[in-house]
């Protein structure tokens, strides 16, 4: 058997280690385009933050320990062509410029995504950079040491991570986004009020509901970003508004949604038999709405590509679905959220009912407690939860994981609100504050009259 893996980030690598493990026999072949695998970007921020002073901490692999599994690893590498009629590979060797022609049996592509680049005038200038890979992050580090103004474009959580790193290194920031209010896709506007008034606190420019129409600079470094609104001087820029699937590949060859997203089945196997995909270049069952949804996370990724492994010989361990479940820690403020919000109910054309209720993490006989403000979103008719949200200086982000079990459960509020957890001051509430949103859902809800017998 002879499989080959097209890209080794979460994916791949978690595709690429457990296949070695479970078919020792079978011929592996990675092709990465890049020199390193495993590059954990979800870290970049803390890395160029300084809070991470070891680069080396973010590579939870390398293409030494998965060539000691008996893996061929073609590191630098890029791949030009694939032929699935044919099962053939078409690839050129980065450091040499040597053509190289490989055929399988089985393909596993992991290509993961890539930053989005608008075509804006002068996205050429120096000191534009992109927020995604090891490089980019030590270029950015080393930019940013001969920059007072830096400006981030998109404030989704890389974003926003980077602002705050910026501002802790005594930089002046400018943050510009082209909605209405940061963190948009994550978190509804209660929740990114108190986010935003931070970041006003720590003198953080913020620009929303404004489009970068161009950049102007001199001598080829960019010195200046004109929004719809105004104009904003930078030393340097950062361009983080959002990433697309890496799979043009692909096209054509292969279902996608839209936007070039693979679509996989429950055993992360395409419409084409022999090939397989998992990570930041799929699309992936999302459990609130029962759809494909494209939801590139670290913590998908290496689950589809574990999943990849057990899979590929033949059917055995079907994908769960996902609730595309993240969290951020900005400052003081620890946030999660998990399934649908109000904002992003809007797409789906489905109804929802939120219960939002405030109240800190420890009873008030304690030294100290912080504020929670947690909203959950359920079903109207079945009573399902289909999303939550919460904020607080205590870090209650766990509590997100919880609804995360719920909601791919189907749960319902009304179960949620006597469901046993446990009490300890030093921790919680005898009503943990998950019990009290379902508690809120049912006191406005009718009681039932008990109707006699007979």
């Amino acid at each position: 058997m002879k499989i080959a893996v097209i890209g080794s980030t979460h994916a791949g690598t978690a595709a690429v280690t457990n296949m070695a493990n479970l078919y020792p026999e079978a011929d592996i072949t990675v092709y990465e385009r890049n020199d390193n695998v495993s590059f954990l970007s979800c870290g970049l921020a803390l890395y160029v933050g300084g809070v991470v002073n070891d680069a080396e901490g973010l590579f939870y692999s390398s293409p030494e320990q998965l060539q000691k599994l008996g893996v061929t690893m073609k590191v630098q590498h890029d791949v030009k062509k694939i032929d699935p009629v044919r099962k053939t590979i078409a690839a050129i060797n980065l450091i040499t410029g040597e053509q190289i022609y490989d055929h399988y049996d089985k393909l596993v592509i992991t290509t993961g995504s890539w930053p989005v680049t608008p075509p804006i005038e002068g996205i050429d200038l120096e000191n534009i950079l992109l927020a995604k890979n090891y490089h980019q992050a030590n270029t950015i580090i080393e930019r940013s040491q001969h920059a007072q103004k830096v400006t981030v474009v998109g404030a989704g959580y890389i974003g926003v991570e980077l602002v705050e790193a910026f501002e802790k290194a005594g930089k002046e920031v400018t943050l510009i986004d082209g909605a209405d209010r940061i963190l948009n896709k994550y978190l509804d506007e209660e929740f990114t009020n108190i986010v935003e008034e931070e970041l006003k606190t720590r003198n953080i420019t913020l620009c929303m509901n404004e489009t970068v129409k161009c950049f102007e600079g001199s001598e080829g470094h960019v010195n200046k970003v004109i929004t719809n609104e105004g104009a904003y001087e930078t030393d340097l820029v950062i361009m983080c508004v959002g990433f697309r699937p890496n799979t043009d590949l692909l096209r054509g060859k292969i279902d996608m949604l839209e936007n070039g997203a693979i679509k996989v089945d429950e055993y992360m196997q395409t419409s084409d038999p022999s090939i397989y995909a998992a990570g930041d270049c799929c699309a992936v069952k999302y459990n609130p709405t029962g759809g494909h949804a494209y939801i590139p996370l670290a913590t998908n990724a290496v689950r589809m590509g574990t999943l990849v492994a057990r899979n590929l010989m033949e059917p055995t361990m079907k994908h769960v679905g996902t609730q595309g479940t993240s969290g951020l820690h900005i400052y003081d403020l620890n946030m999660a959220s998990t399934g649908l919000t109000e904002t992003s109910v809007k797409l789906t054309g489905m109804h929802v009912k939120s219960i939002t209720i405030e109240d800190t993490h420890r009873p008030a006989f304690m030294p100290t407690s912080e504020n929670v403000k947690l909203k959950v979103a359920i079903d109207p008719q079945t009573r399902c939860i289909l999303g939550a949200q919460v904020i607080s200086k205590a870090d209650v982000t766990q509590s997100i994981n919880t609804m995360s079990v719920c909601i791919q459960s189907g749960m319902t509020i009304d179960e949620l609100a006597y469901t046993d957890f446990f009490f300890q001051p030093h921790f919680n509430q005898p009503w943990n504050f998950l019990n009290k949103a379902g508690l809120e859902a049912q006191s406005n809800e009718p009681v039932p009259v008990p109707q006699p017998l007979g």
